[in-house]
């Protein structure tokens, strides 16, 4: 796998390049800004770029910017965001605009090299990831009733594994179902926010994460 990482901050990309190093991960190009990076994805054509948030002039959002620009421009190329923050409105709006080949973790992800390369390797192959810590943090949060109320426990825990980028093998394993009962509780939760008619079943999947990340949003 290819990869080209983007942080503002000298010893957090090397870090970055040295875990997944490690993990056997190639390191094309490490950048520290938005457009340079921009540069470098059109250069190295990586299978996948890593982009903190925050990034000059502004270090506000230009990750996110460049992440959509990226997957807009290049679709080929997937794009792993860094976040020393826990906020889901940036996991949501990185959804909304390309649900696929995407992914959102916390920078405290960086130093274990198994869940930065799986993730790396998930978005690839074309799933969205998302941070655990923002799936527990909006569990725990009191919510408005919307559809998601009418899920069963289970449905429910179903659903929260699924905002992870759980296939339904993962999830199986994860709760001690077979895959087959996975899928089952997949079809009702996607009858439950009325998405059956999405156009496929990764759009559905991307859609009732969204319904899960909105519903918990502040």
């Amino acid at each position: 796998m290819r990869v080209v990482i983007a942080d503002d901050v000298l010893l957090v990309r090397a870090g970055i390049a040295s875990v997944l190093a490690a993990g056997g991960v190639d390191v094309l190009a490490e950048v520290g800004d938005a457009d340079r990076l921009l540069d470098a994805v059109a250069e190295h054509r990586p299978d996948a770029a890593v982009v903190d948030i925050r990034m000059p002039p502004t270090h506000t959002d230009e990750g996110i910017a460049a992440a959509g620009r990226i997957r807009r421009t290049t679709p080929e190329v997937a794009v792993l965001v860094l976040s020393q923050a826990l906020d889901s409105s940036y996991a949501i709006r990185l959804l909304e605009e390309n649900p696929s080949s995407v992914g959102y973790l916390l920078k405290e992800r960086v130093a274990d090299v198994a869940t930065l390369v799986d993730s790396l390797r998930r978005v690839v192959a074309g799933e969205c990831v998302v941070d655990t810590a923002i799936v527990s943090r909006l569990l725990g949060r009191a919510r408005r009733r919307g559809p998601l109320d009418d899920l069963t426990p289970r449905e429910a825990e179903v659903l929260a594994a699924m905002a992870e980028g759980r296939s339904n093998a993962g999830i199986g394993e994860r709760l001690f179902l077979s895959e087959r009962t996975v899928e089952t509780h997949v079809s009702r939760i996607f009858a439950k926010l009325g998405l059956l008619d999405a156009p496929s079943a990764g759009n559905r999947r991307v859609l009732a994460v969204l319904a899960y990340l909105r519903q918990g949003k502040p």
